[in-house]
């Protein structure tokens, strides 16, 4: 080798060694911000324990809303703002009855109206059961459904490490049970709670009665695991049981909200958006600490270390609050056609929606040359157990974000006990743990960090 080729090598693997320190002491300094001086367990009490749930178009929506965008404007930011949008307004109305009637006895099963039923009447529903295990055996019934409740009973797969995949190989019963099951006379739903787990807490969540017309919309609801598997005990012993639901449930005008927005202008190159956000608004059964409480005050927990490590980014960064994930998502498709309208260009969006258990890594919506670039950086996550670089998706909220080049990514806590609380009456601010609340905020600072200074292959 030639003595100058060999001093060329020298010197750029000096470069290259150089910037690596730097970045490790960064992240180094990040984690010790987020470990020691955050203030997102502080934040999350208050939204979850003094808010409360926080259902879009509710009283407490609101007031999160206030809450929020107060405690960004003590930050220091460049500007705090909220962003109109529209979104849909559903009322639970008063606590579901539902029991089973077998032998002239009532054993009463625990339940919850899913997002977005209609109600029972004010007397409610008694009729026989027929018990399934996924829409197409629905539709091999066909005419036998008429004038039934059908009870929607496939579990989440056990042998699914992965149980964001579990949940996804059985919520279609949820979301579409009802729409489908009227097509065929049936007079409502029950599902099986999305849990791995067995309990005595429902679980909520959104369904859609598709393009059916509203006179063929039914009531559905939710029955937790135990009463599911009591249900379908019974109904083995007794197939022409009967069961009884009533619900008051009330779909209202659309109602006005926010999004909610804070921004640090890039020192360099202002023009490239880089996002990082959850949603604010939660079911209405509990304060929605791990969903989404946990991703709201994780990504103001981002834009907070900054502040305090007096990091100047790159690129602007923007925190985003978004309403209405849980039942229309119309907080995501709002930013992103203000976006367009605004020709803002996008480079990154981060979100966190998975709940606030300890961090394991992210899944990213990349191209190859950029998911390579990302990995090569794995290394500096792992002193701190970040171990999964993955592709696939990012987040409901920034799904419908586009721009000429850019990159998405979800960050992933452990996800084992998360669908314990999904959704249900015991998604409290005592589920969380502050540490590992603090250590998800910092990994996703650390990697907002390394894509401001990197950017993106375009």
């Amino acid at each position: 080798m030639k003595k100058t080729t060999f001093l060329a090598v020298l010197f750029f693997n000096g470069i290259t060694l150089f910037a690596q320190t730097t970045e490790e002491q960064t992240i180094k300094a990040i984690y010790k911000s987020s470990l020691t001086n955050s203030k997102c367990y502080s934040w999350l009490d208050y939204l979850s324990n003094k808010v409360g749930a926080r259902l879009s178009g509710s009283a407490n929506a609101e007031k999160a809303v206030l809450y929020t965008k107060a405690q960004l404007e003590t930050l220091g930011l460049d500007s705090v703002y909220l962003q109109e949008v529209m979104v849909p307004k559903w009322v639970r109305g008063e606590k579901e009855t539902a029991y089973i009637l077998y032998n002239k006895t009532k054993i009463n099963v625990p339940v919850c109206a899913l997002g977005g039923s209609v109600a029972t009447s004010k007397n409610g529903l008694t009729a026989e059961v027929i018990e399934v295990y996924s829409i197409k055996e629905l539709e091999a019934l066909g005419a036998k459904i008429k004038g039934k409740i059908v009870f929607f009973n496939r579990p989440m797969a056990d042998e699914q490490i992965e149980t964001f995949n579990a949940y996804s190989g059985c919520v279609d019963q949820r979301y579409a049970g009802a729409k489908e099951a009227s097509k065929f006379g049936a007079v409502g739903t029950i599902v099986r709670s999305m849990n791995l787990r067995l309990d005595d807490f429902p679980h909520t969540g959104a369904q859609s009665y598709g393009d059916i017309p509203k006179s063929q919309y039914i009531p559905t609801a939710a029955i937790s695991t135990n009463g599911a598997e009591l249900l379908s005990k019974t109904l083995k012993s007794n197939p022409t049981l009967k069961f009884y639901l009533k619900m008051s449930c009330q779909q209202m005008d659309d109602a006005l909200s926010y999004n909610v927005i804070g921004e640090i202008k890039g020192s360099e190159r202002p023009e490239n958006i880089m996002v990082v956000g959850g949603h604010l608004d939660s079911w209405d059964l509990a304060d929605g600490s791990h969903d989404d409480g946990a991703g709201v005050v994780q990504s103001m927990e981002v834009v907070n270390i900054f502040k305090n490590l007096g990091y100047k980014p790159k690129n602007t960064i923007r925190v985003v609050l978004f309403m209405n994930e849980e039942n229309g998502g119309k907080g995501g498709k709002k930013y992103e056609e203000l976006s367009k309208k605004n020709k803002e260009n996008h480079i990154f969006a981060l979100e966190s929606d998975s709940g606030g258990f300890s961090p394991r890594g992210f899944s990213f919506e990349a191209d190859d040359a950029n998911f390579n670039k990302i990995v090569s950086w794995k290394n500096l996550f792992e002193p701190y157990l970040i171990h999964s670089f993955v592709k696939g998706h990012s987040g409901s909220d920034i799904e419908p974000l586009t721009s000429k080049s850019i990159v998405k990514a979800g960050l992933k806590p452990d996800s084992q006990r998360y669908f314990d609380y999904h959704h249900a009456l015991n998604d409290k601010f005592d589920a969380i743990n502050k540490r590992e609340l603090e250590l998800g905020a910092a990994t996703m600072a650390s990697l907002m960090y390394l894509m401001d200074q990197n950017g993106i292959i375009e």
